[in-house]
């Protein structure tokens, strides 16, 4: 019986060793915002998303010089109105302001024209980015590959870990020309 008891739990033992050894897996990670700001049409696809949305404010902020101007009109002349004129006048400022709103939410808001320009741009970029990773990383032999410039937050990370460059050169990018702050 203790012979079986020790087979068993020398069994057991390689069996308990061998499984972590056989569980590792490989982890990498990348930092997307370095990645993109090494990619040269990214800097022109946010130039054109920069140059939408100053077009948009400057287009809002003349629509609410004009209703300042309806405003400071409005307080001018107030006495000389009607009960009936100045709340038509009043209405009328209000409705302005409304539209002004309404028009800074479809270009602005969360699922506004600027957010929809930008996906449109940015997603062949994204996805020709995450085809580079996954050439990689299934090159490289790892199970994972974290992104950190994101809401994911690393703690620790070793920078042998970083396959950022490979996945440059795998989209056809002079990592040695694009070198990091030059």
């Amino acid at each position: 019986m203790t012979f079986y008891r020790s087979g068993l739990l020398l069994g057991l033992l390689v069996l308990a060793t061998a499984v972590p050894l056989q569980a590792q897996q490989r982890i990498a990670f990348i930092d997307s915002d370095a990645i993109l700001n090494r990619i040269p049409e990214y800097a022109t696809i946010q130039q054109q998303i920069d140059r939408l949305a100053s077009e948009w404010d400057s287009e809002l902020e003349q629509l609410r010089l004009g209703v300042d101007d309806m405003f400071k009109d409005y307080q001018s002349r107030e006495l000389l109105y009607t009960n009936e004129e100045r709340r038509k006048k009043r209405e009328e400022i209000m409705r302005e302001e409304e539209e002004i709103e309404r028009l800074r939410i479809r270009y602005f808001g969360p699922e506004g024209e600027l957010f929809v320009e930008q996906d449109k741009l940015m997603r062949p970029l994204q996805e020709r980015i995450l085809e580079a990773v996954e050439e990689v990383a299934t090159s490289e032999g790892y199970d994972y590959v974290f992104d950190r410039s994101g809401d994911f937050l690393f703690l620790y990370a070793r920078e042998q870990n970083d396959i950022g460059e490979k996945v440059l050169e795998e989209l056809g990018i002079d990592v040695e020309s694009t070198q990091r702050g030059g």
